[in-house]
């Protein structure tokens, strides 16, 4: 059977070692009785130790050459290997609007893009884990205080309890990518509402962080436009000399409904 060859252009860096395949794939056991669609799955390195579990899977692969290599190693999966775009698939389709994990081991170049859709559809996933590039998990389950806090730390963090699991080393790929990786498990927490608005609180999250040296104070003139100004007063709050990685996502919260009282005025 003619092996896939990676291609630069979708970031595939296919995994080599069968151990770490299946440590990898057993991280979903964590999450058990509910089906599985593992993301990118090359040539089923990962496959082969997922389908057997006793649980509906699927996997969605975009391309069309490891589809063909899957049909045919994975001649009982065809049915449930589907060749599409993730980022642009509607995922209460893939299970008839059954809750399921996600996994697999992710495009480095889109796996910020696939973590946001991830929270785009938080009640159909309670359960995500995978490999990324180390330096994005870092960032994923960084606490407040550390330079890796940011962006994603936060808005994932407001849904999901983060694991950073182990780290791989970047010989058992092939080709080797020039970092390493890490594989993380991202489980839903009992939050049902944030208690705030969700777009705004996005929108807050993003600007501060685009600015993250600066104090609150200097960085949320940026969420004010000419038509809607900041009162003084709003800029005085304990809150604004505070930096960005230094709030935890309960005070993100209390700092969108301010941000969202002063809009209102």
């Amino acid at each position: 059977m003619k092996r896939v060859r990676p291609k630069k252009n979708l970031g595939q860096h296919f995994l080599t070692d069968l151990g770490i395949a299946r440590r990898i794939a057993d991280t979903v056991d964590a999450c058990p009785d509910i089906p599985v669609l593992e993301i990118g799955p090359g040539m089923g390195v990962m496959t082969q130790f997922l389908y057997p579990k006793e649980r509906e899977f699927k996997c969605v692969e975009i391309d069309k050459e490891s589809v063909a290599y899957l049909n045919d190693a994975f001649p009982r999966l065809r049915d449930n290997i589907i060749g599409d775009d993730f980022l642009r698939m509607d995922l209460r389709e893939v299970f008839g609007g059954k809750q399921f994990v996600l996994t697999g081991n992710y495009p480095y170049d889109i796996s910020s893009q696939i973590f946001f859709k991830m929270l785009d559809n938080k009640d159909l996933i309670p359960c995500c884990t995978g490999m990324i590039q180390r330096e994005v998990a870092l960032r994923i389950a960084s606490e407040p205080g550390n330079k890796a806090y940011g962006i994603l730390s936060v808005l994932i963090q407001a849904w999901y309890d983060t694991e950073y699991l182990f780290t791989v080393d970047e010989t058992v790929f092939n080709p080797p990518p020039k970092v390493k990786s890490a594989v993380i498990r991202m489980t839903r927490n009992g939050v049902k509402e944030l208690g705030c608005d969700e777009e705004l609180f996005r929108r807050v999250v993003k600007t501060v962080f685009n600015q993250r040296r600066k104090m609150l104070r200097v960085s949320l003139r940026q969420i004010f436009n000419g038509t809607v100004q900041a009162r003084p007063e709003f800029f005085e709050n304990d809150m604004m000399t505070m930096r960005p990685e230094q709030l935890t996502v309960r005070q993100f919260v209390e700092l969108t409904n301010l941000v969202a009282r002063e809009i209102s005025q």
